[in-house]
């Protein structure tokens, strides 16, 4: 009795020690068939493919059943020149997303330049290269890339438009619309616009000249605010939020306030009046680099807040998709806070639209205004100027 007691717990023991081991033979002989796997969301492509330039306009991506992708764009013209090639002008879409070489180029993705081993800081996103047969680059091919960006496409259809209505707005004016009669339609909306920054903009801060610096203080804002709301259209590009746009525009304010200063302005910047000869030694260099700064001031401003606006917004809608690859009933309850805050964003995004044109344009002007100030004794001029003024102007 005691000893068949004593089997049964022997034959359990190796049972429970052996199974294990033939379980883990077994699994080397039949391993089993891993499931496979989904490529998980990327928010840094869909962030970075909205923020930079392209050469198209990519709207959306429609995955067929057979698991390709179909993406929905516009392409661009392409113009590139090489000396040993010559000029070649074909569409984008002749690259099928960087999928594809044609007459001896390729467009560069973010998945070529790791598949290539190429080194990104010599090569980026959406550049053009010449490459052999096989595939792969040829230095000795020199390209020069000249094609027409989503960013310079859509400046110049805002440029197009706003001259557009511009030129409809004057035309009513010369009719006599908004002159003898209220202002109507388009007018209404544009002349508190131009009212509000002659009196509070040009006038306060450039005296009784402001008429002559008014024309560009007027383009650059509706310039700057065109560009503003064609970018938060869904689908289009983010114009001012790319760099070069914005160091253009600092560059033509910083000659404009170059070319409106006196020697009164240098004066004070080599040789501060008042002060001892040893803080002029500190201050000078200061007062020197802050004429390099003021631009700088222009350009980082207004590329910072209009990039950062549309990637919080992209950043806001991914967290639908991020929480959805962890959990399903997660993503569906993230999803109306998501979409809640990003339409609330998207209107503050409006109001900065607005905010960052009056911002660069006021600075402009108080830039000009500081390099034209005089000396304390004013001259017969500006005196003969002041007294044909009537309004009160803060100089």
């Amino acid at each position: 009795m005691f000893s068949g007691r004593v089997k049964c717990l022997l034959v359990a023991a190796f049972s429970l020690f052996l199974t294990p081991v033939f379980a883990q033979h077994g699994s080397e002989e039949h391993p089993p068939k891993e499931a496979p796997k989904k490529e998980a969301f990327n928010a840094k492509e869909i962030i970075f493919g909205h923020v930079l330039d392209a050469k198209e306009f990519h709207f959306l991506d429609i995955k067929k059943e057979d698991g390709t992708v179909h993406p929905v764009s516009i392409p661009l013209p392409v113009i590139l020149y090489s000396p040993q090639k010559g000029l070649d002008v074909f569409m984008s879409s002749k690259f099928k997303h960087g999928h594809e070489t044609h007459k001896g180029y390729a467009i560069l993705t973010e998945e070529s330049i790791a598949h290539m081993g190429l080194d990104p800081k010599k090569y980026g996103i959406q550049q053009i290269v010449a490459v052999n047969e096989k595939g792969e680059i040829d230095p000795s091919v020199t390209v020069y890339d000249i094609s027409l960006t989503r960013n310079v496409v859509q400046m110049l259809l805002a440029l197009i438009i706003f001259v557009w209505i511009m030129l409809k707005i004057a035309k009513r004016y010369k009719k006599g619309d908004g002159v003898t009669t209220a202002p109507r339609g388009v007018q209404g909306f544009f002349e508190p616009i131009i009212v509000f920054i002659k009196d509070d903009v040009a006038k306060p801060n450039l005296g009784h000249q402001y008429m002559k610096y008014l024309p560009y203080l007027l383009t650059v804002f509706f310039f700057i605010l065109i560009n503003n709301i064609f970018g938060l259209i869904p689908g289009t590009a983010n114009v001012t939020g790319n760099i070069a746009f914005t160091i253009v525009l600092g560059l033509i304010s910083f000659a404009v306030i170059l070319a409106s200063s006196n020697k009164h302005y240098w004066g004070h910047i080599f040789n501060p009046p008042g002060m001892p000869l040893w803080v002029k030694f500190i201050l000078v260099p200061v007062e020197f680099v802050s004429v390099f700064v003021k631009p700088m001031a222009l350009i980082i401003r207004l590329f910072a807040n209009m990039v950062a606006g549309h990637i919080i917004i992209i950043c806001l809608i991914s967290l639908i998709f991020i929480f959805s690859a962890m959990n399903k009933y997660i993503g569906i309850a993230a999803s109306p806070v998501a979409i809640g805050f990003t339409i609330f964003i998207y209107f503050i995004e409006i109001l900065v639209a607005f905010l960052q044109a009056y911002i660069f344009t006021m600075l402009t002007a108080v830039f000009i205004g500081q390099a034209r100030e005089g000396s304390h004794d004013h001259n017969k001029e500006d005196k003969h100027a002041a007294a044909a003024y009537d309004d009160a102007v803060i100089v």
